[in-house]
């Protein structure tokens, strides 16, 4: 089950999955409908940094400041 979280971050949710066994650890930037088509996926690296996968709805200015927080 997705973790959501209540507060937002340049406009839009954060959500992951804790245990995907699919893919590599990553986070969604989602609007407030939370639909995949719009949510922005980010992979996160085991140094922290994060490499965006698919960018929804999201703009490069709300993608650079989501990516580093």
């Amino acid at each position: 089950m997705p973790k959501y979280y209540a507060f937002k971050v340049c406009g839009y949710y954060l959500y992951f999955t804790s245990h995907c066994i699919v893919e590599a650890m990553h986070v969604h930037a989602s609007d407030r409908k939370l639909t995949e088509a719009a949510s922005a996926k980010f992979f996160v690296m085991g140094n922290g940094d994060t490499r965006l996968e698919n960018r929804g709805v999201l703009n490069d200015m709300e993608i650079r400041a989501i990516g580093n927080h």
